[in-house]
């Protein structure tokens, strides 16, 4: 077994921007695991906010000797790293056997799911724009976190009457912010929040009324984040990024739902590639936010397909 990897560069389609920074291209990690003359490939995006680099995730992925299998990976910490690697692995078993990751898996058949379109943090002003260019989607998510949230969010529902909005505040917003908000939140017909306050500072949220429901990002990774989520949350969000794998978003999102969570399964900014894993992780899902691949100026060959039925699962020659 042979494990390569390579960084590729996607531009993006539009100057992107959070509550921590903006962002003009994605710079991902492309891992390929050979055996037999088979090759199964994965991507992953390194994340600052975990402490990840191409640098330091590199050296985690060579320093991987194979042959290796995707519970041996679980030596690895749930992170890029790992994610490439079992879903490279995950695709290298399809190829090798002629079945489809899903059948592997014992999934049934997926299907396309309605994605959210997110918009990036702008002045009200051009999120008002961006929301009225992109009014036909059903499902839009907002990046907010700052102090002064009101006026963007009205800006966008005046300017997508129609559209399902969700809300992601990146940490950015404190509990009094927050307590703040909701009932505006309520009123414009805000469907979610995205990690109102930052992880490990949480605690607030015990107790706290949760008019609109509350989904866990940087708070969740994988199953040993849930025992800390009681009480705070209502949702969590699922990226494989975090949780090191299809495997154990899969894993998470039994456990999430045995104990009552809903959940929501997201993506850090890559290609098709990033994306197809995750439409299995996302059916049924209460919210998909898997709208990488249109945030790019350029993709992977044979990219996921987009239409009025969502994102698509992907084809053979992609992934799976």
């Amino acid at each position: 077994m042979e494990i390569s990897v390579s960084r590729d560069v996607f531009k993006l389609a539009q100057v992107f921007t959070i509550s921590r920074g903006s962002r003009t291209e994605s710079k991902v990690l492309t891992v390929r695991v050979t055996e037999d003359g088979v090759t199964g490939w994965g991507e992953c995006v390194p994340y600052a906010r975990y402490g990840e680099t191409l640098e330091n995730v590199t050296a985690l992925i060579e320093g991987v000797k194979g042959p290796v299998s995707r519970a041996g990976l679980y030596t690895l910490p749930a992170g890029a790293a790992r994610n490439a690697l079992d879903c490279a692995l995950w695709d290298l078993e399809a190829k090798k056997t002629g079945k489809r990751v899903w059948e592997l898996a014992g999934l049934p058949a997926p299907g396309p799911e309605i994605t959210a379109y997110t918009l990036s943090l702008d002045t009200p002003e051009a999120m008002q724009a961006q929301a009225a260019k992109n009014a036909f989607r059903p499902l839009l998510k907002i990046k907010l976190g700052t102090p002064d949230d009101m006026p963007r969010l009205e800006a966008v529902r005046a300017g997508a009457p129609k559209s399902t909005i969700i809300v992601d505040a990146n940490e950015g917003w404190s509990a009094e912010v927050y307590a703040d908000l909701a009932p505006h939140l309520v009123r414009l017909g805000v469907a979610l929040v995205e990690q109102p306050l930052p992880a490990g500072e949480d605690e607030a949220l015990i107790g706290m009324d949760r008019p609109v429901p509350v989904c866990a990002d940087e708070s969740c990774h994988d199953r040993t984040s849930l025992p800390n989520l009681k009480g705070k949350y209502d949702v969590v969000n699922i990226k494989l990024d975090k949780t090191g794998g299809l495997t154990e978003a899969l894993a998470l999102r039994d456990a999430a739902l045995v104990e009552g969570y809903k959940v929501m399964v997201g993506c850090m900014v890559g290609s098709s590639l990033a994306m197809a894993p995750a439409t299995l992780v996302a059916q049924g899902a209460m919210v998909t936010d898997l709208d990488g691949p249109l945030l790019l100026a350029e993709d992977r060959d044979q990219p996921l397909t987009f239409d009025d039925s969502g994102v698509h699962p992907p084809v053979a020659a992609l992934w799976g």
